[in-house]
């Protein structure tokens, strides 16, 4: 009876975020709206409680500012796009379509780097990078690695057994502590028993699912999750299927294994795995955790950054079911599904009829200087804004289907606002070259 009930439940939400709009239907996932991470039918099937809340103010049953159509679509709709594809690699960049990108930045190319990888037709991919190997900080897009460190070892303690991984991220009661201090980005805190709740920033001796740590990690960057979830997958590399420990017991086995051995076990649970995923360490990699609580009980060992390629590389593995396996990387992109407030460069008018995955950070200092006035994501130090986007539209009966990877340093600008506008030139961009034949793709 219960199974039957869930059922109806799960149907009736999928029929009301269907229908949201005719675009939705065609494209299987739907039209734009704000950054968060997994559809909003998802809570009785992961327990992520905030989902449940933010199907109700869609539905129109509670107050709130509801997501436009793209970020309304059925889990169902979700789903990897080239598991049929596993053989493909990042191709050599076409010279044309890399004059498009590069033209498109406008001036002062320096201070950028961007890879778009078009997958509209998996038979005929085409791939344009400007600096692709240009490295820095990405601020919380390395929070995709502290995300493959857990399900890398979730599939090493059940390599077949994918069942018991689910029910360990569902079931899992993860306690905050010192790791998880402090941090400015606030969560959603949500009882659908008594449809009440807060939006606040973790606090010492919160409690919630591992899926849900997963959850606010992803969809609004909480570096207190992150770090929640990065000491949950050092547990779980430690401990194997003896994972998970009883919250009494955390603090001594990280203690007994000492400072190297802390380190070594970072390491182990989130380079390895870039590494067994093909990916450069020199590229790609997460050297500490996201909070000063991390890292005063671990010291990671090294820097943290990555590159457009590296990014658009990951992107890809994901849509083949080529990060950890494929059950990992569906539930990888369902995370990255955009359900939340959009920003930066998701946030561009013209990304409102795509659905759209999405991971961003940004690192930004400031000094004196005559004349400059400070502000959020305007340094004149540094200037650091990070993004990947994967996008999906229907246009004219065709899925379009993309990967954009974007990093900068344009000092005394704000960085949001240029990659909100970037993200709609390259939209525009990729429209163009299934919209207008040869000509579409001719060179600038």
């Amino acid at each position: 009876m219960l199974h039957t009930q869930r059922w109806r439940y799960a149907r009736n939400i999928c029929s009301r975020l269907l229908s949201v709009s005719s675009v939705a239907a065609l494209l299987g996932v739907g039209a734009a709206g704000p950054a968060g991470a997994w559809p909003l039918d998802g809570y009785p099937d992961t327990g992520i409680r905030r989902l449940e809340h933010d199907r109700l103010v869609v539905a129109g049953e509670l107050e709130g500012t509801p997501p436009p159509p793209g970020a309304r679509a059925a889990t169902s709709a979700i789903d990897l796009r080239l598991t049929a594809h596993a053989h493909l690699d990042l191709p050599e960049p076409d010279a044309a379509f890399t004059a498009q990108i590069h033209e498109l930045l406008g001036e002062d190319t320096e201070a950028y780097a961007l890879a778009v990888l078009d997958l509209t037709d998996p038979d005929d991919i085409s791939y344009a990078e400007w600096r692709g190997d240009y490295r820095q900080n990405v601020g919380s897009v390395g929070k995709l690695v502290a995300g493959l460190g857990l399900f890398q070892g979730l599939a090493d303690a059940w390599p077949d057994d994918t069942t018991k991984r689910w029910e360990v991220l569902k079931t899992t009661e993860v306690v905050a502590d010192d790791f998880s201090r402090s941090d400015h980005h606030t969560v959603r805190f949500y009882d659908p028993e008594t449809r009440s709740g807060e939006r606040r920033a973790i606090h010492d001796g919160d409690r919630a699912s591992l899926f849900e740590f997963l959850d606010w990690t992803l969809s609004v960057s909480s570096n207190s999750a992150a770090a929640m979830v990065m000491r949950e997958a050092m547990l779980l590399r430690e401990l194997g299927t003896a994972y998970p420990p009883d919250n009494g017991a955390i603090t001594g086995i990280l203690d007994a294994l000492g400072s190297s051995g802390r380190t070594a076990l970072f390491q182990e649970t989130f380079w390895a795995p870039l590494t067994r995923n093909g990916f450069d360490l020199e590229q790609f990699r997460q050297g500490s955790f996201f909070t000063r609580g991390g890292k005063a009980r671990v010291n990671g060992g090294g820097n943290s950054y990555a590159t457009v390629h590296s990014l658009a590389l990951f992107a890809l593995r994901m849509e083949q079911g080529r990060l950890v396996d494929e059950w990992s990387s569906r539930q990888f992109k369902r995370l990255l599904y955009l359900t939340e407030r959009r920003i930066r460069y998701a946030s561009s008018p013209k990304l409102n009829d795509a659905a759209v995955w999405f991971k961003s950070g940004s690192l930004y200092s400031c000094k004196e200087e005559p004349g400059f006035s400070c502000g959020r994501y305007k340094g004149n130090v540094r200037n650091y804004m990070n993004s990947l986007a994967i996008v999906e539209q229907e246009q004219d009966g065709q899925r379009i289907h993309y990967v954009a990877a974007l990093i900068s340093n344009k000092l005394r600008e704000n960085a949001a606002v240029a990659h909100q506008s970037l993200g709609g030139r390259v939209h525009e961009l990729v429209l163009a070259r299934h919209a207008g034949g040869d000509e579409a793709l001719t060179a600038p």
